[in-house]
């Protein structure tokens, strides 16, 4: 089966969250299990795009609306990826250092995906099916069905999967000139709200819809933001299936973004040794429990409860705690967050920014990941940190409640609250010290952790059923 993932993340190229990091995975793994799956995403600026060697593969050209461009395919060279990497460049639109945040976004994923059509249809054989991800890639399903210039497309099965349902690249009708000429009587697909929906025109084109979890699946009819009625309506063809992680990058025992290495049978020295030298560079005490926080410091990820919640925290518990923020985002947040380190000197640091190898070696040193998210579709860190014998504490919400039980409950080997507020996170943080200071309790939590088995070729089955019902 040949499979053409269609997406505006990709890791290694270009990552702003989970996305990049399923799109970066799953194509490998369905290689592996015999398929053909390969990668075309937007050529940005990035780093990887300029330490690595490309070939061109295809030039062609196209009109966005009254501007016509033209654009070349270029394909990484290298097979280390362990998939095909295609990438678009467009110049003067794509061809930018960020992914996200310029005032013609909508146009400027218009036209890759109008690019990335236009060469799929030069391809001497048709690919069997076309998996796209997110709103970014949310007009094809369309465009491959009802825009006259990509009919020889239109047999062709598609499936989406929604990696956040919050974001739909909404636009006004104004833009509908910017699509290829296209069915007029079809108006209907891709309106939502009286705004074209590129996310919403995709739930109801494609052949199959997916969500990154069995849970955040059911939650999309109760909050989707705004898009409840249309997931209500359109349930029967949609399914959760929870995402994995890429068990070769994201091993303790060979990860080469950690100073010491380690596996289950040296765990607690290995670990240790991470924790004393992360300490040391932030200027905590490694005697303490270590609770991190990885993330985007946005409002979904209750970021903005997070200096009270930690400044609540270490009052109360005297100072019994360590905290390590890492991540970016809201400005007034970053602010609250960096203003706590002159409160607790010792005890609490924060890393405003993104920095891959330090959130490896955060998951290697710490003792408990903190992930008190308002939505969470599925949630990547929590099964890092249980791949690094880091204890998550989470909200009970879509894939979170997936992926970790309570300690409360049989089995558990997690904590788990149900609100995103400051009592349920301190109240949590008194749980996660008591756990801590019960190390035989501990100890056996953590060997708990790293025996689950989150990786992706469970997921890969489970992919590859849902194309087999629709081809």
């Amino acid at each position: 089966m040949v499979i053409v993932h269609i997406s505006a993340e990709c890791y290694p190229m270009a990552k702003a969250g989970g996305l990049a990091d399923v799109v970066g995975a799953l194509p490998k793994y369905q290689n592996q299990s015999g398929e053909k799956a390969c990668v075309v995403m937007p050529m940005y600026k990035t780093p990887f795009l300029e330490k690595n060697e490309w070939e061109v593969h295809f030039k062609g050209n196209a009109n966005l609306g009254d501007w016509f461009f033209n654009y070349t395919v270029i394909k990484l060279k290298s097979n280390e990826l362990g998939f095909d990497l295609y990438l678009i460049d467009i110049n003067g639109l794509l061809d930018r250092p960020k992914i996200y945040g310029y005032n013609d976004d909508n146009d400027r994923f218009i036209g890759f995906q109008i690019a990335t059509l236009n060469w799929l249809k030069h391809w001497a054989e048709q690919p069997d099916l076309v998996h796209c991800h997110d709103h970014q890639a949310g007009l094809i399903p369309f465009m491959m069905k009802h825009c006259y210039d990509y009919q020889q497309l239109q047999n062709i099965k598609t499936v989406l999967t929604i990696h956040n349902a919050q974001y739909h690249g909404a636009m006004g009708w104004d833009k509908s000139i910017l699509i290829p000429k296209w069915d007029q009587w079809k108006r209907g697909l891709l309106e939502w709200n009286n705004s074209i929906n590129p996310l919403a025109a995709a739930v109801k084109c494609a052949d199959k819809v997916t969500t990154v979890s069995p849970t955040y699946m059911n939650e999309l009819v109760l909050h989707s933001n705004g898009l409840e009625k249309l997931f209500e309506i359109e349930k029967a063809k949609c399914i959760g299936i929870l995402n994995g992680i890429d068990a070769a990058i994201w091993n303790p025992a060979t990860d080469p973004m950690i100073p010491f290495h380690y596996n289950i049978a040296n765990v607690t020295e290995g670990k240790r040794k991470n924790k004393v030298a992360i300490c040391n560079r932030f200027h905590l005490d490694f005697e303490k429990p270590l609770f991190i926080f990885i993330g985007r410091l946005v409002g979904e990820k209750a970021a903005d409860v997070l200096p009270g919640a930690i400044q609540h925290a270490l009052d109360k518990t005297n100072c019994g705690a360590n905290f390590l923020i890492i991540g970016s985002g809201d400005t007034s947040v970053e602010s609250a967050l960096n203003y706590l380190v002159q409160l607790y000197p010792g005890s609490y640091n924060t890393f405003i920014g993104y920095d891959e190898k330090v959130g490896h070696e955060a998951y290697a040193a710490a003792d408990f990941l903190l992930m008190p998210s308002r939505i969470e579709p599925c949630g990547l860190n929590q099964m890092y940190s249980l791949r690094y014998g880091t204890i998550p504490m989470v909200r009970d919400t879509g894939g979170l409640h997936d992926t970790v039980v309570d300690i409360g409950d049989e089995n558990g080997f997690g904590i788990r609250f149900l609100h995103a507020n400051e009592n349920d996170i301190v109240y949590s943080i008194e749980r996660a010290i008591c756990l801590f200071n019960n190390r035989d309790h501990m100890k056996k939590l953590i060997t708990h952790c790293m025996e689950i088995d989150h990786s992706w070729e469970s997921v890969v089955e489970a992919y590859d059923h849902v194309y087999k019902s629709i081809i």
